[in-house]
C-alpha cells in the first residue's frame, strides 16, 4: 500500500465529505491517486448507503426557518436512526439548511423526491412537452429525447432532492440529495428528509 500524507487525506475529505479513515484507506488502495480514490469511495459509499437505507429512521428533528421579513417560513422534518445523531450540531445544521432552501425557493418544491411525483402528473407533463415539440416541427425521432430531457428538468423544479441548494457558493452547486448523502455517510446513519411545508403571507 502507498503511504499517504495527512494533507492528501484532508484534501480528499474536502472533495468528498467522506470520513478521514475512509479517505486514508481509499488513497492507500488507490496508490495515492486521488481520482481513483474517489471512485473507490463512491463504490463503497453506494454499498453502505444501500445498507443504511433499509434501516429504520425513527428519530430526528423538526426545524422551522422564518425569513427576516417575517413573510416566508418553512417547516422541515428530517429523520435519522438515533437521538444521539439527532442532537449533533452537524445534523441540526443540515436540517436548518434544508429549511432555508425550501423557504428561499420560489416556487417551492412540491415533493421530497422525484419518486413521489404521481404518475398522472408526470404523464400530463409529458403530453404537454410532446405537444409543444410537435408544434415546433421537431422530427419524430428526436421528440422522445427532447421530452425526456424536459421531464428531467421539470423534476428538478418540483422535487426537493433534485435541486441544487440555493446557497450554491457554500455548497459548490451540490444538490440536496448530495448534501443529504454526505451527512448520512458522516453519521453512518440512514438520514431521510421526511416532509416539509412552506408558508407565505397571502398565499394558500
Amino acid at each position: 500500500m502507498a503511504a499517504v500524507s495527512a494533507t492528501e487525506v484532508k484534501a480528499l475529505r474536502d472533495r468528498t465529505g467522506a470520513a478521514m479513515m475512509d479517505c486514508k484507506a481509499a488513497l492507500e488502495e488507490a496508490g495515492g491517486d486521488p481520482d481513483k480514490a474517489i471512485e473507490i469511495l463512491r463504490v463503497k459509499g453506494q454499498a453502505s448507503a444501500a445498507k443504511r437505507s433499509g434501516r429504520e429512521a425513527s428519530e430526528g428533528v423538526v426545524e422551522a426557518y422564518i425569513h427576516a421579513n417575517g413573510k416566508v417560513g418553512a417547516l422541515v422534518e428530517v429523520r435519522c436512526e438515533t437521538d444521539f445523531v439527532a442532537r449533533t450540531d452537524d445534523f441540526r445544521e443540515f436540517v436548518r439548511e434544508v429549511a432555508i432552501h425550501v423557504a428561499g425557493t420560489n416556487p417551492p418544491p412540491l415533493y421530497v423526491s422525484a419518486d413521489q411525483i404521481p404518475d398522472a402528473e408526470r404523464d400530463a407533463e409529458r403530453r404537454v412537452f410532446e405537444a409543444k415539440a410537435k408544434e415546433e416541427g421537431r422530427p419524430d425521432n428526436v421528440i422522445e429525447r427532447i421530452v425526456e430531457g424536459q421531464l428531467a428538468k421539470w423534476a428538478k423544479d418540483v422535487a426537493l432532492l433534485e435541486q441544487s441548494h440555493i446557497r450554491s457558493d457554500r455548497y459548490e452547486g451540490k444538490t440536496i440529495e448530495e448534501i443529504r448523502a454526505e451527512i448520512a455517510a458522516n453519521t453512518g446513519e440512514n438520514v431521510q428528509i421526511a416532509r416539509f411545508a412552506v408558508f407565505r403571507v397571502g398565499e394558500d
